[in-house]
């Protein structure tokens, strides 16, 4: 059976198929006009950049942050720097273009081969390569005028890092050069042709560093190195730019500003003089330091000189050592502020006598009083007025190492106090454990005399005593020091110790100024108190020589620390004078200088014009 099926009236609807045909007849035709356009009018041109163009992308460096003192005034800047860099991959004869450079620098063919493999070891593929740094003006037009005849070979516009105070900031600055394979490996913002801080704030305040810092507790720490920007390149086929469009915009780093104060700085500077030593100036109420100097010393913007290193690298009296914080030296008599606090913390009556005459018996050892006749009868007041070394022998015999060691470092010793430099030394404490730890031995009774003044293995920096004298005159707040103007300050710990019994020490500071071994600091319009302290380098023997008579590598340390008041201004500023002899010769002199700046001239500069912050901002804006 077949069955049919009849359509009434159906039509198909031809209007659509009819609009479908011609969208297609015009994409048709827009492709073939596009063709023939590109083939006939544009394929040569086309060819050409094809063949002889190519984009690539280029880091734009950021502008680093810069340095300012309290005042707003320049302790790092940045300068350009003309450096001549090499693209490999444009390079037809790699020797021939090293010859060249070679012969533009005027330095030994091999020197320029030697910097250009480092770089290509640790290179990133296509990133060009630095190898001549900072070239004069006039060497910059002779390369120019021969760049055409040279593919691969460019120049390129650098940032320079430059301290106007030289020498007088470059262990609290630092200095940067370029970062090294590990540097390398472990920050992916860094290449090669960068600088990064190697010592000092350049280093603490890297990326890094900043990092570290805060894992630590230390809150508000900027970054000096910024974020890069990137930006397109169209080169030809010698390398030449043609076009640039910049993607993503750097934005520069911090501008970072400190508590020192570049007056004061220099005033202890001055006072320090032809020593080697440390003077540290700090504000006891916030921890903040004024100034922090170190001498010798060393001009932070040549050290990256070759020439420049070797000579300061093998100065026998170490300049590049910042013995505020990293050299470590037995305290001397000035430990026996520590002493006298113990001995109050522990009970022990401030009006209990010992007598003196001299010298004090353990087992078979004889230990002497530096004062020969002895001081007689005397209390704690008197005992650090006169620095009785007898007083503080019967005392340790008391008080035993175990409570010694255990209360020194409650006070911060022994450990490195957390200031934002790198590389701070612990010094050391010793104890028992130490001993056997170190030596396999057993404690001595004679080393615990031996400690209760300061000498044997006990060891500080000029900084940890600083600190310790602050929470001494601050009330007992033991703080993070810091060169940092916009930090918080940060109270580390509040000492257990009683008002009454640090109204006692500072009362004996007061009358070593007024009547003791630091008369050298007494002054009629300031309250100060002060201790001296003379720190025993070798055993000479019975015989007692004199300074002069001694090698210098032989002569004691010269200690002084102290703290002054006037009309609400107040410091802390302490003084040690590597094989410098007596305190109070040697150290207290440097002291009595910075308080004659501190309460005179720097308390009358009141109207003096200071530049401000906004002043190095411009002219750091001009330079670049």
């Amino acid at each position: 059976m077949r069955l049919e099926v009849e359509s009434k009236g159906y039509q198909p609807r031809r209007g659509g198929l009819i609009l479908v045909q011609i969208l297609v007849a015009l994409l048709f035709c827009i492709f073939i006009i596009r063709f023939w356009y590109l083939q006939v009018l544009s394929g040569e041109e086309l060819a050409r950049l094809a063949h002889n163009n190519r984009i690539r992308l280029e880091r734009i460096f950021a502008t680093r942050g810069l340095i300012v003192d309290d005042k707003g005034r320049l302790l790092a800047e940045n300068r350009p720097a003309f450096c001549i860099a090499i693209n490999r991959e444009d390079c037809p004869d790699i020797n021939a273009t090293l010859a060249q450079i070679s012969k533009w620098m005027n330095v030994p063919y091999q020197s320029i081969v030697n910097s250009y493999k480092k770089e290509v070891d640790i290179a990133k593929p296509f990133d060009p390569l630095v190898l001549a740094t900072d070239i004069s003006f006039e060497l910059l037009s002779e390369i120019e005028n021969d760049l055409r005849l040279w593919p691969g070979v460019q120049i390129v516009i650098r940032q320079r890092r430059h301290y106007p105070q030289g020498e007088l900031f470059a262990h609290i600055i630092g200095y940067m050069n370029k970062p090294n394979r590990e540097e390398l490996e472990g920050d992916k913002d860094l290449s090669p042709g960068d600088t990064v801080g190697k010592t000092g704030l350049e280093f603490a305040l890297e990326k890094t560093a900043v990092a570290t810092h805060k894992l630590n507790g230390i809150k508000g720490m900027q970054e000096l190195r910024g974020i890069k920007g990137m930006q397109e390149v169209e080169v030809d086929v010698k390398g030449r730019q043609l076009n640039k469009m910049t993607t993503k915009t750097p934005i520069g780093g911090d501008i970072v500003r400190l508590s020192l104060d570049i007056d004061i700085q220099k005033a202890a500077f001055d006072a320090l003089g032809d020593y080697s030593g440390s003077v540290v100036v700090m504000d006891p109420d916030t921890g903040k330091l004024k100034a922090l100097v170190s001498k010798p010393s060393y001009d932070n913007n040549t050290i990256q000189e070759r020439k420049t290193w070797a000579l300061v690298a093998q100065d026998p009296r170490h300049p590049l050592f910042h013995r505020a914080l990293q050299s470590t030296y037995p305290p001397g008599s000035v430990w026996k502020l520590l002493m006298a606090a113990l001995l109050l913390k522990e009970g022990v009556d401030p009006k209990q006598t010992v007598f003196c005459s001299g010298e004090t018996k353990l087992g078979n050892h004889t230990f002497r009083c530096w004062k020969k006749g002895g001081h007689g009868s005397v209390n704690m007041l008197s005992s650090l007025v006169n620095s009785c070394d007898v007083y503080y022998y019967e005392m340790g015999k008391k008080m035993g190492i175990d409570r010694i060691s255990a209360y020194a470092k409650e006070n911060g010793f022994g450990q490195p106090t957390g200031i934002e430099l790198n590389r701070e030394a612990s010094g050391l404490m010793p104890s028992r454990e130490w001993k056997k730890k170190k030596y396999n031995a057993d404690w001595q009774g004679g080393e615990t005399l031996n400690v209760s003044i300061g000498q044997g293995s006990v060891m500080t920096t000029p900084l940890q005593m600083a600190n310790f004298v602050s929470s001494l005159f601050n009330g007992g707040r033991i703080l993070r020091p810091s060169v940092l103007a916009d930090t918080p300050p940060f109270e580390k710990k509040l000492l257990d110790i009683k008002p009454e019994h640090l109204a006692i020490i500072l009362e004996s500071m007061r009358m070593t100024v007024e009547s003791g071994t630091a008369r050298v600091l007494k002054r009629s319009d300031a309250v100060i108190g002060g201790k001296t302290g003379t720190a025993q380098v070798v055993k000479i023997g019975e015989v007692r020589l004199k300074t002069h008579q001694l090698a210098y590598e032989h002569r004691d340390h010269a200690w002084i620390v102290s703290w002054g008041e006037k009309e609400g201004k107040r410091y802390v500023v302490i003084a040690m004078v590597e094989h410098g002899g007596g305190g109070g010769a040697v150290a207290g002199p440097i002291v009595k200088r910075v308080y004659d700046y501190l309460f005179g001239e720097y308390m009358n500069m009141q109207n003096k014009e200071e530049p401000v912050l906004e002043t190095a901002l411009k002219k750091n804006e001009e330079t670049l």
